[in-house]
């Protein structure tokens, strides 16, 4: 087999829940066990194939481009881009760090004080409740803002600052197993399973 086994396929679980991100080469070790099967739309409706299924449907239905491709000796095969456990059924549930970039994109790039979206570099992270408060440096106290909303509220709260959040921070509801490993590299065959209830699932403390 040859370069396109480097290409990335999205893996549900046994309850088509995306769960994870991996090459196609271990995707294809996975649907030769039979710990995985391919998920494919076709005439407006999802079907599964075996290893061997996918192989026979690759010969009757060839990609348009040959990058969709994977070649053996003898025969050219369809790549996956999305498969199916058919034992695991969990989520995974793993801690989000809470770095600058996190926050960013938790709050979408957008200063938690005057709404507007600005440049990663002309944001900073703000202490809901200062630091001299008590305030903590956890998910729930820290907001993204511009560097002009944050020297006007500089070490003061939002009140004494006349000033008011967007929106209350809170931890985020990421499935970060998925959401880190995909960053902005979403294939276009993935967007039935990246649904936002795929992804507002509740992380585990």
């Amino acid at each position: 087999m040859d370069a396109a086994l480097d290409q990335s396929v999205l893996v549900l679980n046994r309850l088509w829940q995306a769960v994870n991100v991996i090459g196609a080469r271990r995707a294809f070790a996975l649907l030769a066990r039979g710990h995985a099967q391919v998920v494919h739309h076709h005439e407006d409706d999802f079907r599964t194939f075996s290893l061997l299924d996918w192989v026979d449907f690759s010969t009757g239905h060839p990609p348009l481009e040959a990058q969709e491709t994977v070649h053996t000796v003898t025969r050219t095969i369809r790549l996956p881009r999305v498969i199916l456990l058919t034992f695991f059924d969990k989520l995974p549930c793993k801690e989000l760090k809470l770095t600058r970039n996190n926050v960013f994109e938790r709050d979408g790039d957008r200063c938690q004080y005057c709404g507007h979206t600005f440049p990663r570099e002309q944001l900073n992270l703000d202490h809901v409740i200062p630091r001299h408060y008590g305030g903590k440096t956890r998910w729930e106290n820290i907001v993204c803002s511009c560097i002009r909303c944050n020297t006007r509220k500089a070490n003061r709260l939002p009140h004494e600052a006349h000033m008011r959040l967007v929106r209350k921070p809170v931890r985020p509801k990421w499935r970060p197993v998925i959401s880190l490993v995909l960053g902005h590299h979403h294939h276009e065959k993935w967007k039935d399973f990246l649904d936002l209830a795929y992804w507002n699932v509740e992380l585990e403390e």
